[in-house]
């Protein structure tokens, strides 16, 4: 028993310090959040600065991937960010204060400086087009998840569905999830990454 318990510890050594180390990981995944479900489920509740913004589909974040699972606040000689840096970002990720949760969290694991990784959030932020026609929206509806895919595939023809996948929650669409190479070239997404929203019904509050 004693011998099988160590070498258990040896196989599972690599993996964990893999999620460690800052700059070895395999893909990007942007992460982009329909604010005003967020703002309804969520922020609205907290007052949140993002919900006083006119934003449609905002900057979550772009996530260092493996093929299989992610790693996260990873030690870095990076310097963190500044709060004028963080301000910055405010524009397309609705708060200074989430975009530094971001470096902490996913931009720590990417190797790069802060600088270098809100630049990288934003070049591939700015990669992607937006469908305007959500944005035109005056009610509340109740949307196929497909059909938000469907826009952004219409929107992007560079992309292909197997690089796109739409989360809910909370019976509320939630964000796209577009994947990138470290180049920022759309690429497909990952197994444990590729799971669809399947409601036929799920609610898309309008900008406001």
């Amino acid at each position: 028993m004693r011998v099988l318990c160590l070498l258990l510890t040896v196989l599972a050594a690599p993996a964990l310090a893999r999620g460690e180390k800052a700059g070895e990981f395999d893909y990007y995944l942007l992460a982009l959040s329909w604010s005003p479900n967020w703002c309804a489920l969520e922020g609205d509740a907290r007052e949140a600065e993002q919900c006083a913004r006119d934003l449609g589909w905002s900057l979550h974040g772009l996530w260092p991937q493996y093929e299989a699972g992610w790693p996260s606040y990873c030690p870095t000689s990076e310097r963190a960010p500044s709060r004028s840096m963080n301000g910055a970002m405010a524009d397309i990720m609705g708060s200074g204060g989430l975009a530094w949760h971001q470096w902490r969290k996913h931009g720590t694991c990417t190797g790069l400086s802060a600088e270098a990784y809100f630049r990288q959030s934003r070049a591939a932020y700015e990669l992607v087009t937006r469908p305007e026609v959500l944005r035109k929206l005056d009610r509340t509806f109740q949307i196929n998840a497909e059909v938000i895919e469907d826009a952004f595939l219409q929107s992007n023809p560079n992309l292909a569905p197997e690089m796109i996948t739409i989360t809910c929650r909370q019976g509320h669409i939630q964000e796209a999830r577009i994947c990138f190479t470290k180049d920022l070239v759309p690429r497909t997404c990952s197994r444990d990454v590729a799971r669809d929203c399947q409601l036929t019904d799920a609610v898309l509050e309008p900008v406001r």
